[in-house]
C-alpha cells in the first residue's frame, strides 16, 4: 500500500465502506485494503454521532442518518475530477459491518420496521445486549421517529451489497426486501453461543435470511461478532482485559482472525465481481 498512489487507468468499481456502531474507518482497514488489492476504489466513512470519540447511542440510532453519508460520500467522490473519471457507474457496491452492515442493506432497498423491531427486544427471552444497553441509556424505541426509521433509503446507483454480522434486522418480513438490489451477501461470524441474537439473521437467531432465498449466506466458525476488527497485536488480549475494556481482541479457541478476513474479502470479491 501506499499513500497518494495513483490511479490506474481506466474505470473501476467503487465500494462504499461503513462501519458499526461506535467503531471507525480504520477498524475495517483490512477489508478496504483488501478490497482495493482487488481492483476496487474502496471510500470508508466516519459516521458522525456513531464513531469512537464522536458517539451518541440514541444519534447513532438514527440509523437512516448513516444512509445519508453514504450517499454523501458517493456524490463527492463522483464529482472528484481526480477520482469521478475512474469509477464504472455501472459497479457501486456497498459493505459495511454491524450496524454498517445494515447501513448498506439500507441503500441497497431494505426498509426497517421499528414496530417489529421493538417488540423483538420485548420478547427475545436471551436479552439481546443492544436492546439491554437502549434501555440501560434510557432509550425508549417507542419514542424514535418511525416514519424514517420505517422508509426507504435506497440509493438507485447501488447495485451489490455485502453485510457482515448486520444489525437491526429483527422483526422484518420479505415485504421489507421488496426493493432490496438482487446481489446480497450476508456474513455471519461464529456458531452456537459465540453468535450475536441480534446479529444473527438465521432460524435460530432473527430469521431474516429466510426472507432473502435469492442472497448468498456465508457463515464462518469459529469466531465473534469482534473477529471482523482489525487483527490485534499478541498482547492485545491482555491489556483490554487489564483496563477492563471491551474485549475486541478475544476470539474463540481455533479462531484464525486473519483466515477470517481473507474469507471475507473473498467472499465480497466474488459477489460484487472485482478482479
Amino acid at each position: 500500500m501506499r499513500r497518494d498512489a495513483p490511479v490506474l487507468p481506466g474505470r473501476h468499481p467503487l465500494v462504499v465502506l461503513s462501519h458499526g456502531l461506535g467503531g471507525h474507518a480504520r477498524s475495517l482497514g483490512w477489508l478496504a485494503a483488501g478490497l482495493a488489492e482487488r481492483g476496487a476504489i474502496v471510500v470508508a466513512i466516519d459516521h458522525p454521532g456513531s464513531t469512537f470519540g464522536d458517539m451518541d447511542l440514541a444519534r447513532g440510532l438514527d440509523h437512516w442518518t448513516r444512509a445519508q453519508d453514504l450517499r454523501a460520500a458517493l456524490d463527492a467522490v463522483l464529482a472528484d475530477p481526480s477520482l469521478g473519471p475512474h469509477v464504472d457507474p455501472a459497479r457501486i457496491a456497498a459493505a459495511g459491518f454491524s450496524l454498517g452492515g445494515w447501513t448498506a442493506l439500507s441503500v441497497g432497498g431494505l426498509r426497517g420496521d421499528l414496530a417489529g423491531y421493538r417488540r423483538f427486544c420485548e420478547e427475545a427471552p436471551a436479552g439481546p445486549a443492544h436492546c439491554a444497553a437502549l434501555a440501560q441509556a434510557g432509550i425508549d424505541l417507542e419514542g424514535r421517529d418511525a416514519a424514517r426509521w420505517d422508509a426507504s433509503w435506497k440509493d438507485p446507483r447501488i447495485g451489490a451489497v455485502a453485510a457482515i454480522d448486520p444489525g437491526l434486522h429483527a422483526g422484518l418480513g420479505s415485504e421489507h426486501a421488496a426493493d432490496l438490489v438482487g446481489d446480497v451477501l450476508l456474513i455471519g461470524l461464529g456458531a452456537g453461543a459465540d453468535r450475536l441474537i441480534l446479529t444473527d439473521f438465521s432460524d435460530a437467531g432473527t430469521g431474516f435470511s429466510a426472507h432473502l432465498p435469492d442472497a448468498t449466506v456465508l457463515t464462518l466458525a469459529p469466531a465473534t461478532h469482534m473477529t471482523a476488527l482489525s487483527p490485534c497485536k499478541p498482547e492485545g488480549a491482555a491489556i483490554l482485559a487489564e483496563e477492563n475494556d471491551d474485549p475486541v481482541c478475544t476470539d474463540p479457541a481455533g479462531t484464525d482472525r486473519a483466515a477470517v478476513h481473507r474469507a471475507i474479502v473473498g467472499a465480497i470479491a466474488a459477489t460484487f465481481g472485482l478482479d
